[in-house]
């Protein structure tokens, strides 16, 4: 018999739905029962990709005796960390200072109050690891809730007032370049000069970091901040970790490699690293860098997109019950596939081999470039990558055919701000219109399924159903990809949504005490939360409070004075509410280090009037788009628009045509260069070196 989650839309949730647990999702009913029965609540986070949070479903929530005894002594819980981020905010801060560490599937007990007292990650069905097993943990948290309350009151009390103690101390108008060179040093120091990333494994893709990273090299060329951005994203792009056959990234690395991965893909990671990738490009223009975007973007248009153009969340590690095994090859395999001719070729460009590099099978990955190992197999490179591009297409092609890992389905509004975002600039860089169509769509279903009547941003859709107040996440997200598409399209409805969007995070997650936004909004549905959470770092995840502060930076540049200045100073008053985070701890406030590099910058203001599809319009486009000019902001209003568009977005007031001919203004500094109409002229504007 199904149990209460099978009313849920979460594919995490109805996957636990046939469990013997007595699964309750996080409701007043449940919550009630906890008080009523005096029963301490098991709560238990996950999500529907998580390998981990799958094997202990397999060996514990499935087992008729273990769920007879979760039953009988707790209230149990689950919870989508993709639905209820605020939730998982709390209770993992408790389960790390509990544990000492975190992580899927989280373990937690609660008070009837919805105080942690006890916690930890996965529990194995027997002792092993080191770890009890998952019953010697129910009976004895069961007891020492019967027999030591107060004991367990008093700790419960200790460990909330530890949460709701803020972990940074605000700054006093402390942002200045020093910040920025601190952490280029201290990231220097961690950096792993061989494998890039890090420190060691498990790595998980450092995007906020690389895209820091990126920009001090804009702004002072150090070689240094070079290095680490093309040692990192070089190796990943190489190694396991990356899809070498339908692109994509998997969702981190268990070694220092980035050989062996978690094979999960996550819609975030794809979206935040092919706009890292996009920008290494810009800069540097290596072509892997380039295949690696559109091929990641490729990938998500595949086989992530829903039939209302939203994109889904995940795909799972696991096919058939094993985890990567549909990623995963034998060598006979490829013999058999590519031939006498082609398969060696093949199998020692993705180093496969009979004995395999993981389980007694291969995670293929690029060992050698064109030219070394053509000089080794004694055939030419143009011979050489002709048989790797024939047998890339073959293999994916029998991969195909083979049974895929199950697919999240549910629509997050912040992952896909993320996929809006990276879409719509590669789009523009690259041009490939079908990536600024499939963002516009993304958008359109966001603003049309997830927006209560009256306005309102909502979480999650599935199945017809959006539910869930929007997070500040939600919001900074979308907002950073609408002024994004704005930027691809020109079409004035996204700047609108972007600031309308930035307008409600101020008017109900502003913290007035402390500045910067809470996670939560003032009106939030659930009144059951313990704190109101209020994350300044970045996880896999970048810091909303940091992408708002980007977002509010760039809406400031557009808009200009007055209302331009509101937005800088909550910025500034975001960055400050971060203290000497981002100095002492960068790989923590990668995001936050962006917001700060652009707050310190004089943007770089790109007006072009000019029909949009007129070719010497397009011509000026691309002079923009081929250099990266990360705190530039970009509009463009045909010659007839001007003083209707200029209304809304000053950065066009004034602006005309020259000869009849589309024109490009780029101001800094309260001063603009005379206008130009040739993309030569416009290029050595926004890069004298050219």
């Amino acid at each position: 018999m199904p149990n209460r989650l099978a009313h849920e839309t979460s594919p995490y949730l109805l996957q636990h739905a046939h469990n013997p647990v007595d699964w309750y999702p996080w409701s007043a009913e449940a919550l009630q029962k906890a008080k009523t029965q005096d029963k301490p609540i098991l709560l238990s986070i996950g999500y529907s990709a998580c390998h981990w949070c799958h094997v202990m479903a397999h060996e514990s929530f499935e087992d008729p005796e273990t769920a007879q005894l979760m039953n009988q002594l707790f209230i149990n819980i689950k919870v989508d960390r993709q639905e209820r981020p605020d939730l998982d905010a709390i209770y993992m801060q408790a389960v790390q200072a509990m544990a000492g560490r975190g992580g899927w599937p989280m373990t937690v007990f609660l008070t009837p109050d919805l105080v942690p007292f006890y916690g930890g990650t996965y529990f194995p069905p027997t002792p092993r690891y080191g770890m009890p097993a998952f019953r010697q943990v129910l009976t004895a948290v069961a007891a020492a809730y019967r027999e030591r309350r107060d004991e367990i009151t008093q700790s419960a009390q200790r460990l909330l007032e530890h949460l709701k103690r803020p972990a940074l101390s605000p700054a006093q108008g402390h942002l200045n370049v020093e910040t920025l060179t601190a952490a280029h040093h201290a990231l220097a120091r961690q950096f792993d000069p061989l494998h890039g990333g890090f420190g060691g494994a498990p790595k998980f893709p450092p995007a906020m970091v690389l895209a820091f990273l990126l920009r001090l090299h804009h702004r002072a060329g150090w070689a240094k901040a070079w290095e680490m951005v093309t040692g990192t994203l070089t190796n990943m792009a190489l190694g396991g970790i990356y899809d070498q056959l339908g692109g994509g990234f998997h969702r981190y690395s268990v070694d220092e490699r980035w050989l062996v991965p978690h094979f999960e893909k996550m819609l975030y990671d794809n979206a935040l690293l092919s706009r890292v990738y996009l920008h290494a490009y810009q800069a540097g223009g290596d072509p892997l860098y380039r295949r690696v975007v559109e091929e990641t973007l490729d990938y998500l248009l595949r086989e992530m997109v829903t039939p209302e153009g939203g994109f889904c969340s995940a795909q799972d590690a696991d096919s058939e019950g094993q985890e990567g095994k549909h990623f995963l090859w034998a060598s006979d395999e490829v013999d058999a596939l590519l031939g006498e001719t082609d398969g060696p070729l093949v199998r020692a460009y993705l180093d496969i081999t009979p004995q395999g590099n993981w389980e007694g099978r291969n995670i293929l990955h690029i060992g050698h470039s064109i030219e070394q190992l053509a000089a080794q197999m004694d055939v030419s490179p143009a011979q050489l990558e002709r048989a790797v591009e024939r047998g890339r297409k073959a293999l994916f092609a029998a991969r195909e055919q083979r049974i895929k890992p199950a697919c999240d389905d549910q629509v997050l509004t912040a992952w896909n701000g993320l996929t809006i975002a990276s879409l719509a600039e590669a789009g523009a860089v690259l041009t490939r219109p079908h990536y600024i169509q499939a963002a516009v769509r993304a958008a359109e279903m966001l603003w049309t399924h997830l927006r209560t009547p009256d306005g309102r941003l909502l979480r999650a859709y599935r199945n017809g159903q959006a539910r869930h107040d929007a997070y500040l996440q939600d919001h900074a997200y979308l907002a950073e990809g609408l002024l994004s598409l704005y930027q691809a399209t020109f079409d004035p409805r996204w700047l609108d949504a972007a600031r309308a969007l930035t307008d409600d995070m101020l008017a109900r997650f502003w913290d007035e005490a402390d500045g910067g936004f809470f996670d939560t909004a003032s009106d939030h549905a659930d009144p059951t939360l313990i704190m109101r959470p209020k994350d300044l770092t970045d996880d896999v995840l970048p810091s909303a409070n940091a992408v708002a502060a980007t977002v509010m930076l760039q809406l400031a540049a557009l808009l200009g004075p007055p209302v331009g200045e509101t937005y800088r100073q909550r910025a500034r008053e975001t960055l400050q509410a971060m203290g000497e985070g981002p100095a002492r701890y960068p790989r923590a406030f990668g995001q936050a280090l962006c917001a700060l590099d652009a707050y310190l910058s004089a943007p770089l203001e790109i007006a072009i009037v000019g029909a949009p599809q007129d070719p010497a319009t397009q011509a000026l486009l691309a002079a923009v788009h081929s250099h990266y000019l990360p705190n530039k902001v970009l509009a463009l209003a045909p010659p007839d628009r001007v003083e209707t568009l200029s209304q809304r977005i000053p950065l066009l007031a004034g602006r005309a045509s020259l000869g009849g001919q589309p024109t490009a203004y780029v101001c800094q500094n309260f001063a603009c260069q005379r206008p130009v109409t040739e993309p030569r002229a416009l290029a050595q504007q926004l890069n004298p070196a050219t």
